[in-house]
């Protein structure tokens, strides 16, 4: 049994052979099966120490319960400045820095915190202003060549599917120009995922996204690594069936986004595979063995 998500990575000529083997999976169903609505929902959350708020709220609206948008706004304003504020500076070399003033507030001080002052129409002037994130997107720039490390999936349109889909905050801000701009340039790599958490925050600092119920018993929520999908049952006031399908589920598909991206990555930059994978942002532990060409 095996809780982290291991990855070898071998040299093979100029680019990565890549072998991904997923954790075992977590019995979730099974510990909240049997259980009133109200306590599951509750339970499910205390299971994970990420993006609890999220599967909480998609919980509680797939059980036909009442549920808050607040804490899971919250929560998805803290883990993309975490990244942007501490844990991506840190992996590039860069000085790390404070989360702003009142960030849980969101509004228009913390879009003015992103970009400087207003959300810039032209990308690439604004990765040269050294204004808000611009350092920490131009520094990726340099990292990360067009066509390294990439992954070019299809969109999100069967949420509890375990394909390789687009369930990220990348591809939930892909329609925006200055997304646009960088898949032109460097393809669905580091830097347009980078720029999907910031477009991604400007956006839901203005307004809260709205978690969908496309049918009962089924909720998508949105959380920082993408969609959480929810499906559940209940008879006689009871959990009877609860199956949920994670953005890391996507993620780690057979030809999802993890294994594409780190074998588009050259040999030669093996060394940023521990940033792709942050960027790409698993919700597991991740163990890499880096192996020398045979």
């Amino acid at each position: 049994m095996s809780a982290a998500l291991a990855i070898v990575l071998r040299p093979e000529g100029p680019r990565l052979e890549v072998t991904v083997t997923p954790p075992d999976p977590l019995p979730v169903a099974a510990l909240l099966l049997g259980k009133p609505p109200a306590e599951a929902a509750a339970l499910l959350p205390r299971l994970f120490n990420l993006c609890g708020a999220a599967q909480g709220q998609a919980a509680r609206l797939a059980l036909g319960l009442a549920g808050d948008a607040a804490p899971a706004r919250r929560e998805i304003l803290r883990d993309h400045l975490a990244k942007l504020c501490l844990i991506w500076p840190r992996l590039l070399g860069l000085t790390p820095q404070p989360l702003p003033d009142h960030w849980a507030e969101g509004g228009q001080a913390l879009q003015d915190w992103l970009w400087g002052g207003a959300k810039p129409a032209d990308l690439w002037p604004f990765l040269t202003s050294g204004q808000g994130v611009a350092p920490l997107l131009a520094a990726l720039g340099h990292a990360f060549a067009p066509g390294e490390a990439v992954a070019d999936l299809p969109p999100l349109t069967d949420p509890m599917a375990l394909t390789a889909q687009e369930n990220s905050p990348a591809g939930r801000v892909a329609d925006d120009p200055l997304m646009h701009a960088a898949e032109a340039r460097f393809g669905r790599g580091p830097f347009w995922r980078a720029l999907g958490r910031v477009v991604d925050l400007h956006r839901i600092a203005e307004t809260a996204p709205q978690a969908e119920t496309p049918r009962p018993g089924l909720a998508l929520v949105a959380a920082a690594r993408g969609t959480y999908a929810l499906s559940a049952r209940t008879e006689a006031g009871m959990v009877t069936a609860l199956s949920r399908v994670t953005p890391t589920d996507h993620l780690l598909a057979p030809g999802g986004a993890l294994a594409l991206s780190l074998a588009s990555l050259p040999a030669a930059k093996a060394g940023l595979a521990a940033l792709v994978i942050d960027i790409l942002d698993p919700c597991v532990a991740v163990s890499v063995q880096e192996l020398a060409h045979a």
